[in-house]
């Protein structure tokens, strides 16, 4: 009994904490059941990588572009309000794609922008949140917790939204998926009316944080690092579902695929929550950095549905091991910036800036890369170049130094 009231104790004095959890939970839950299948629903029916390639494209183009525009709501109005914005986006995504069908084809970039416009309201609201309701000693927990509960999504989501998908007809299945997410992006809106508002006061001084990669190492080196992180993400998020459809032909593998990779990420993520330690961080993101561009040999010479299912396992250990320091570790750095209170927004936008230029980087190798050469022959060799962005964020972020 003295447990529970401990427990509930505990919630009670971490309530906001617990809050934005939940929230972080609804979303994810709504991204494992429609983000892996959005991809392979535009594949079937465009049947092209370079209309995925332009997909996505407006997916990491919109998205910075919004981070800007939500950076400077949250700095005039309020950052809870912008988190509400970017799950409207997201939910009028999915009313677009049940409402419009094949003609949200025709106009894939702008579908795309949807997204990437939700995307980029979301998070910056949510990262902004975490830095503000988060400290340094409670950071790990928190991504730990947040990866956990995301790991648990990803049981849920893609296998049964696989199981749906493949047991309906034609599209059916995929229209009773999008439904589901936009049910949670709604719950996801209404949990937001819980949080305390949180105003902020002065000018949007993006350019201020810009020009502090010029006096402060150690954010010049997180932004770099990041941009790498958005380089391997760019292509990886969209072209691994599409092998994985291409070598088997039914969405049922995409959900055996997301059950393997949300269990061994579940277990991964609860062990880094408990054990890391900050005097850890640098070789744990170099192990999962080198772990996570293993796994990229695995599915560039003669692919199979074994090898992708084993890069999957292999990727859910990897991700955790280096995410959760390295994004504590971000924020750390931004917590001990110049005017770090007063530019936090900023501070948020510049690295998402810095991420989706990666990002925008990658897409546009791989659109370049099937234009000019053979789709089968390219697309492994391109893999393999942007397959060491996480390697590469090791060489930058061990050259930070924090003061203890």
């Amino acid at each position: 009994m003295n447990r529970w009231k401990r427990i509930v104790e505990h919630i009670r004095t971490h309530r906001q904490l617990f809050l934005l959890l939940s929230i972080g939970g609804l979303y994810s839950l709504s991204i494992a059941l429609s983000n892996t299948f959005v991809n392979v629903y535009v594949w079937k029916k465009v049947n092209s990588f370079q209309a995925l390639g332009v997909y996505n494209l407006a997916i990491v183009t919109w998205q910075p572009l919004a981070f800007v525009v939500a950076g400077q709501i949250a700095k005039k109005i309020d950052r809870v309000i912008v988190l509400r914005m970017g799950v409207t986006f997201l939910a009028f995504f999915f009313l677009v794609v049940l409402f419009s069908g094949d003609r949200a084809m025709n106009h894939l970039f702008l579908l795309g922008g949807l997204l990437g416009i939700g995307y980029g309201f979301y998070w910056l609201a949510f990262n902004v949140l975490t830095f503000e309701i988060t400290e340094p000693d409670t950071r790990d927990l928190f991504n730990g917790l947040l990866g956990a509960m995301t790991s648990v999504a990803g049981m849920i989501g893609p296998p049964l939204a696989g199981w749906v998908i493949a047991s309906s007809e034609k599209f059916t299945g995929y229209m009773a998926i999008f439904l589901a997410s936009l049910c949670l992006f709604i719950a996801a809106v209404i949990c937001s009316f819980f949080l305390h508002r949180r105003r902020s006061t002065g000018q949007f001084a993006l350019r201020s944080v810009y020009d502090e990669r010029k006096k402060n190492k150690n954010w010049r080196m997180i932004t770099n690092a990041h941009f790498f992180q958005g380089f391997r993400e760019g292509t990886f998020v969209f072209i691994v579902s599409i092998f994985l459809f291409i070598a088997t032909g039914t969405e049922k593998s995409l959900g055996v695929f997301g059950f393997v990779n949300a269990v061994v990420s579940f277990v991964t993520y609860s062990f880094a929550s408990k054990w890391m330690k900050q005097q850890w961080r640098l070789r744990a993101i170099l192990f999962g950095g080198v772990l996570l561009y293993a796994s990229v040999f695995l599915i560039i010479f003669d692919l199979s549905y074994v090898k992708l299912i084993i890069y999957g396992a292999l990727i859910a250990i990897g991700y955790p091991i280096l995410l959760v320091p390295y994004l504590s570790l971000t924020f750390d750095v931004i917590g001990q910036s110049n005017h770090a209170k007063e530019w936090r927004i900023e501070y948020i936008v510049m690295r998402e800036l810095f991420l989706n230029g990666g990002r925008a980087t990658s897409v546009l190798l791989f659109l370049l890369a099937i234009t000019l050469f053979d789709a089968k022959e390219a697309i492994p060799s391109l893999m393999l170049i942007v397959g060491a962005g996480h390697f590469i964020i090791y060489f930058f972020v061990r050259r930070i130094r924090l003061s203890m």
